[in-house]
């Protein structure tokens, strides 16, 4: 009774009653039980039919072969199993009954979706992703050119399979970042318009299995009332990033005005602020970028330890960034005329009462908004040398 010193009796009586209430782990799954999921593609099959495409990993148990369908690395097996019905939710059922293992959804990583499918309506089968309790509404939603079956069932030579590479490229920050959960926010906005990255199956090594590939991100999807109505390409998706103020990582190159050669330089870290304005019924918005750089290759003569030449390189390179955000902007305000980059919703915080007066017309005040881009940058590092590396004293320019 030594554990129970300290407890006073009147209270035994229920401690016992708790302990006898306890059935341990009655409702365990053993991992040898269960198929993870760890990627699911969904395309359009007619008017009436989507066909989902599960990448399924089973672990591998002690004396069990690694399995001939089996990506990069990893203990275990990777494989597709595919099933057709008139709603994700049939479809996922179907699924199921391929599978001899318990479907485990803990490990989903990525949802891809067929660009015909993303052509039509994708509300009503992300409503099923946020709606059960199996799917993961934070793993990353792409939108890719073709099937998705064929990015399901890709074995890359470095990962264990394709929904690592995606997941690993979502979070380098090389393109956009969407979850389910982000792009469900986005569809149920006043505008609903949404971006999602974009990917491609690149071409295998020569000699290798078509299969042996990875897809990677070329650009960004453009969706208007829950359809995908354009894309952005890969070079233009950076801009994409600085007006949603999701830049983090990039390199930009330029070529100053006042020398021959150019200045490559690696984002530090950046910020965008967007400032709405309505005055005598004109609405307009400007657009603010700060960035700091650090140049990371100089082939001019310049040397970028004197303030002249650094003030001549930073104003150069804020004009780089304002013309190529103007350019994107025009292309999605102009031609698409989706509201992308939630210009809406910085007018309903800062001025409630005309936007809710002129709200039902968005789709004729987005196109017409007057902008201005100001970007402002900050070198403030030169790399390990302030002088030309590979320049004589002679070569260099410092005055």
């Amino acid at each position: 009774m030594i554990l129970f010193r300290n407890i006073p009796i009147i209270q035994l009586p229920f401690l016992f009653l708790v302990v006898l209430l306890l059935d341990g782990c009655w409702d365990r799954v053993e991992i040898n039980d269960v198929a993870l999921i760890t990627a699911v593609g969904i395309d359009k099959k007619d008017d009436e039919t989507i066909e989902v495409s599960a990448q399924v990993y089973t672990p591998k148990t002690a004396g069990e072969k690694m399995g001939a369908e089996s990506g990069g690395g990893g203990t275990g097996q990777t494989f597709m199993r595919s099933a057709k019905g008139v709603a994700l939710a049939d479809s996922i059922s179907g699924l199921q009954s391929k599978l001899p293992r318990k479907v485990f959804w803990g490990q989903t990583d990525v949802y891809i979706i067929g660009e015909e499918l993303a052509k039509n309506d994708i509300r009503d089968h992300l409503d099923f992703i946020m709606r059960d309790q199996g799917p993961r509404e934070h793993a990353f939603v792409f939108i890719c050119k073709g099937n998705a079956k064929d990015v399901v069932e890709l074995l890359p030579p470095l990962e264990r399979n394709s929904a690592e590479v995606l997941r690993e490229m979502a979070k380098s920050h090389t393109g956009l970042k969407v979850t389910a959960l982000d792009l469900a926010l986005m569809l149920s906005d006043e505008t609903g318009a949404a971006a999602l990255p974009w990917i491609e199956i690149l071409p295998p090594e020569p000699g290798k299995n078509k299969k042996q590939t990875i897809a990677s991100m070329k650009g960004t999807a453009v969706f208007k009332k829950n359809k995908m109505i354009g894309r952005i390409d890969e070079k233009m998706t950076p801009e994409v990033l600085w007006l949603t103020n999701k830049m983090t990582s990039g390199v930009i190159t330029i070529t100053p005005k006042e020398s021959k050669g150019i200045v490559s330089f690696n984002l530090i870290r950046s910020h965008t602020e967007l400032i709405p304005q309505v005055t005598d019924g004109k609405w307009r918005m400007t657009v603010k970028i700060e960035a700091n750089y650090k140049v990371i290759q100089n082939t001019t003569n310049l040397s970028l330890s004197k303030e002249k030449f650094m003030k001549i390189v930073e104003k150069d390179l804020s004009e780089e960034i304002e013309n190529r955000v103007k350019k994107t902007l025009s292309l999605v305000q102009k031609k698409m005329n989706a509201d992308i980059f939630d210009f809406a919703g910085a007018f309903h915080r800062g001025f409630p009462k005309e936007w809710i007066k002129t709200k039902d017309h968005w789709d004729e005040i987005f196109p017409q908004i007057e902008l201005k881009i100001e970007a402002k940058t900050k070198v403030i590092r030169t790399g390990l040398v302030d002088e030309g590396a590979t320049r004589t004293e002679k070569e260099v320019r410092k005055k």
